[in-house]
């Protein structure tokens, strides 16, 4: 039977590529004899799949691309093979065999077809890093490579230059990480080059990434359409797609990448690396947009999102959907740091035991004695003892050696344990050391 949420999603998968979805759409049995399918065939789409004539426009090295998408269909997902290096990590055992893990047999799958129109493994990459984007945007996928909820196979072929004529094309399964795909592409150039500078053919083949030294090897033969022997399955019916659920889809769609990268710099001001940045991940743009919400100032958001956070994400190892500390825990920490509570190096001490301890910043404050000094007669007596210690950079300032000061500002800032403000003390030396020369 049909799974009416598979429909929906890829409906939304093909509105947001800008296809044209079909009326009518109709299911077929795709017949072939493999290990990973045992009921010897699979249930997919052929002559009248659910959408085609789509694009997706995505940026290499800052340049616009786009790719035709040809179609967007159903299917239902085979076994998962494991071969080789992946075998023995599987079973610890198995080398010389291969494995068949038919768990995922029969899951709704979606697949998206393009337009031979990349050039290039790096028009590869970024073409599907932007196809990530759009399908977990949408809510099409959570597009987990590492555990197959995004799959790729790569079909490439090389031609002579200033030819119209596509060569013989070869597919590449087994990449399960853009990088993979990339590497595997020019690995695949190399290859067919060498055969066609020698005079030999490229058999059409489907072959298989090896990880281990970032190159092909055969898998099987490729068969033609014409092998699977296609016809209707006399189980499903028709899929029809009135106007009305397509309209009701169409609304469902969110803010795309491209139109809130705009947005971000349009309208926020924000910088490109930032607005970029942000809108790379959803998790990671959400809580942008939730410290908005809650008052944060947009660009003071995007810089500490960007530079602060991002940075304690990679040390500590956490993604955006782990976080401990919330969009209005940022919003306070900005606050104190804004109202003079938090110099910015206290401030990052904060905001990091925030997203260790998911305690507020100011909670994490208080507790560790941690608030700004600002009062000027305790920074005074701080400023008299580091003058008064420090003669030589003192004589400096007073000879015109303006990076003087900032030793002297370090000296206070070190003898505060850093909660001095730095802003106050620069100003109490000057006019101390004013008064003195």
């Amino acid at each position: 039977m049909l799974n009416r949420h598979a429909v929906e999603l890829g409906i939304l998968a093909a509105l947001a590529l800008e296809c044209r979805v079909a009326p009518e759409s109709v299911f077929a049995r795709k017949n072939y004899f493999y290990p990973d399918l045992p009921k010897g065939y699979q249930i997919s789409q052929y002559e009248q799949p659910l959408a085609t004539d789509g694009r997706l426009t995505f940026a290499v090295a800052g340049e616009p691309r786009t790719v035709r998408i040809r179609r967007v269909h159903l299917e239902e997902d085979a076994g998962k093979s494991l071969h080789g290096d992946d075998a023995v990590r599987a079973a610890g055992h198995a080398e010389g065999y291969s494995l068949l893990d038919f768990n995922r047999c029969g899951v709704p799958l979606i697949e998206i077809v393009t337009e031979p129109d990349l050039r290039a493994p790096e028009e590869a990459r970024s073409f599907l890093e932007t196809l990530k984007l759009v399908l977990e945007y949408t809510g099409v996928s959570d597009v987990k490579l590492e555990e197959g909820s995004l799959r790729c196979d790569a079909n490439i072929s090389l031609r002579p230059k200033g030819s119209g004529e596509s060569g013989v094309a070869v597919e590449i399964k087994n990449l399960n990480s853009f990088r993979f795909v990339q590497r595997a592409l020019a690995h695949e150039i190399e290859r067919q080059a060498a055969l066609l500078d020698a005079g030999r053919p490229v058999v059409r083949e489907t072959r298989q990434y090896l990880e281990a030294t970032g190159t092909t090897a055969p898998l099987r033969g490729k068969e033609e359409a014409q092998d699977y022997r296609y016809f209707p399955d006399p189980d499903l019916v028709r899929l029809v797609v009135d106007a009305a659920w397509q309209e009701r889809l169409q609304a469902r769609l969110p803010e795309m990448p491209a139109a809130k990268h705009a947005r971000y710099l349009d309208e926020l001001g924000l910088p490109e690396h930032e607005a970029r940045v942000l809108t790379s991940s959803l998790p990671l743009s959400s809580f942008f947009e939730q410290a908005i919400a809650q008052g944060g100032e947009p660009r003071a958001v995007a810089n500490w999102t960007v530079g602060e956070l991002c940075r304690l994400m990679n040390a500590h190892a956490v993604s955006p959907c782990e976080l401990k500390l919330t969009p209005a825990h940022l919003v306070e920490l900005l606050q104190l740091l804004d109202a003079g509570t938090l110099s910015r190096p206290l401030a990052r001490e904060v905001l990091e035991a925030s997203l260790l301890t998911g305690n507020s910043p100011r909670a994490v404050a208080q507790a560790r004695g941690m608030t700004q000094i600002s009062n000027e007669a305790e920074l005074t007596l701080l400023v008299d003892r580091v003058l008064s210690a420090h003669p030589g950079p003192v004589a400096d300032y007073l000879g015109g050696k303006e990076r003087a000061l900032g030793f002297l500002v370090g000296q206070v800032m070190r003898a505060s344990g850093g909660r001095a403000n730095p802003q106050t003390v620069g100003r109490l030396l000057k006019e101390k050391l004013g008064r003195e020369g």
